[in-house]
């Protein structure tokens, strides 16, 4: 039986810990010409998915008074109060550029304090303040409210989160090499 080889462009290798399969359509038992419907895009229905959650999250939110970014930003400092603007850049996935101005407006809200580190005045601190920690009480109903519009049980969240988060890494080593 002759194999067959994926074509690739010059240069490019498939992703680490995954060789290159013979005949990807053919293994996901779909035509190759149905692997380009936007309904077999795993990207659209990621990118579907997120713009629908934002749709949800946005009353819920409302009542807080807080866009769902703010929100983000607000899960990562009840998490760990007092990390530096690096450091919730990189557990959200945002750019200082996108950051600076998201903490701006949450500092005028009176929700957070960035100050200048005093070991290293080049890191720039983000903590709550007393109303920003107290906030959190309120968003306590808002993971549950979620879990009902999702109409799917806690497990089953759990594990399509862990799943996406596998999937975000090895997509992130892709980029990466």
């Amino acid at each position: 039986m002759a194999t067959h080889k994926t074509p690739r462009n010059p240069g490019s290798r498939p992703a680490r810990g995954h060789p290159a399969r013979r005949g990807a359509a053919a293994q996901a038992g779909i035509s190759r010409d149905a692997m380009l419907l936007l309904d077999n895009q795993l990207c659209f229905a990621l990118y579907s998915a997120s713009l629908t959650m934002t749709k949800v999250y946005k009353p819920l939110l409302k009542e807080l008074g807080l866009t769902y970014p703010q929100y983000l930003a607000l899960l990562v400092l009840w998490e760990r109060d007092g990390v530096t603007v690096s450091e919730l850049g990189a557990r959200l996935f945002l750019d200082s550029g996108t950051l600076t101005p998201l903490l701006k407006r949450m500092e005028g809200m009176g929700l957070v304090r960035r100050e200048r580190s005093s070991v290293d005045e080049r890191q720039v601190q983000v903590t709550l303040t007393p109303g920003g920690a107290k906030l959190r009480e309120r968003a306590l109903p808002v993971p549950e409210q979620l879990l009902c519009a999702s109409q799917c049980s806690a497990a089953e969240i759990g594990a399509l989160t862990r799943r996406l988060q596998r999937l975000r890494g090895a997509l992130a080593e892709t980029v990466a090499e």
